[in-house]
Formats: C-alpha cells, sequence, structure tokens
C-alpha cells in the first residue's frame, strides 16, 4: 500500500510535519520562549508530555542550543525572558482591576407624565457588543432599544419603558450575552423630569 502511495504521490513526496501547540501561549513548543509566559509553558509541558519537555528543556538540549552563547549572553536571556513575562503579568493584572473598578450605570428617566425610558452606559467595559444587547433588549421588553451617544460622548443603550429593575435582574442571573458582567458593578440611578412653572 506504501508503494501505490510513492508511485502516485511522486519519490519526493514526504509526509506532512507534525506540529504540537502550547496549551499556555498557542505558539509552536519550540517557540515559547519568544512568549510572555515561558515559565508557565515549560510547567505545562513537563506536566503534560515529560519526554518531550526533556527533548527541549533537558542540560543536553539547552547546551546545545545555548552552546554558542557566553555565560553572560546566557543570564542576559534568562533575565529578559523573566523581565517579559512580568511586564505580561503586571498588564493582564491592569486590565483586571479597570474591569473590576468599571461600573454598569442602570438609569431610569422620567420623559413624561408616567413615561420613562431606561439607559444602560458602562456593559462594553465588560466585554459586552452594545448593538447585540439592545437587540437582545428589545426582544426580551417587546419595545424598542437602540445604542446611542449620552450628553459626555459615550455609547449607552436607551430602552423604551421603565424595565431597569428587570434589567438589574438579567445581569444579575447572567443571561445571555450578559454573562461575565458582575452584579456588585451595578448602579442604579432614578431621574426624575424637572418641573416648569406648575405640574
Amino acid at each position: 500500500m506504501a508503494s501505490t502511495t510513492e508511485e502516485t504521490a511522486g519519490p519526493s513526496a514526504r509526509p506532512p510535519i507534525e506540529v504540537r501547540y502550547c496549551e499556555v501561549c498557542t505558539f509552536p513548543l519550540e517557540y515559547c520562549e519568544f512568549g510572555s509566559s515561558f515559565s508557565k509553558c515549560k510547567e505545562a509541558l513537563l506536566q503534560e508530555d515529560p519526554d518531550l519537555y526533556n527533548k527541549f528543556y533537558s542540560e543536553e538540549a539547552l547546551q546545545a542550543k545555548l552552546g554558542t552563547l557566553s555565560l553572560e549572553a546566557q543570564s542576559k536571556l534568562e533575565k529578559d525572558t523573566a523581565a517579559k513575562e512580568a511586564k505580561a503579568e503586571k498588564k493582564a493584572d491592569a486590565l483586571l482591576k479597570k474591569k473590576m473598578a468599571s461600573q454598569v450605570t442602570i438609569k431610569r428617566i422620567e420623559r413624561n407624565k408616567r413615561k420613562f425610558v431606561t439607559s444602560i452606559h458602562g456593559l462594553e467595559a465588560f466585554g459586552v457588543d452594545l448593538k447585540k444587547a439592545a437587540k437582545l433588549f428589545a426582544q426580551k421588553f417587546a419595545t424598542g432599544a437602540s445604542v446611542t451617544k449620552n450628553p459626555q460622548g459615550l455609547e449607552e443603550i436607551v430602552v423604551q419603558g421603565d424595565v431597569s429593575g428587570d434589567i438589574v435582574e438579567m445581569i444579575e442571573d447572567q443571561v445571555g450575552l450578559l454573562k461575565g458582567v458582575p452584579k456588585d458593578n451595578i448602579v442604579e440611578i432614578e431621574e426624575k423630569k424637572k418641573k416648569g412653572g406648575g405640574d
């Protein structure tokens, strides 16, 4: 069977190269060192496949790889890798802190006698697509919902009707694309219409 394959494919046909990808950084294994999580990549590979780990990171493999580098260059390489990892972790922590400090403001606004709209601002900080969220609210409450810019120039969703409590419940229940929005970050505000001369 192998000979017929060679005849049809030609004498230069080779089997495809199998590439293993790292579960941590998603690079091919031999490129993990260029990512920002090299230590984690090595730990994961050691647990998953010790033989493959030895192929890349045993003393002999490292000596063969770094044979031409001086001790000074080797320590510089290790320091650079550690600095790169620390920077990536710091950036990830900063993004997480910013995300957790973000607030979702749900405002109940009185338009005129007994007519309300509900505005929702801040969902985009948690990776929610505002247009899809507006569509979700429109279908859920069978009413109009759109993405508009507020007076500060920031995008928000405006839903016709007094549905602020229902939207809070949807976020608490992690409905659909609202999954991942922490309920502790919700702020409810009521804005009453300013009265003119008389009632």
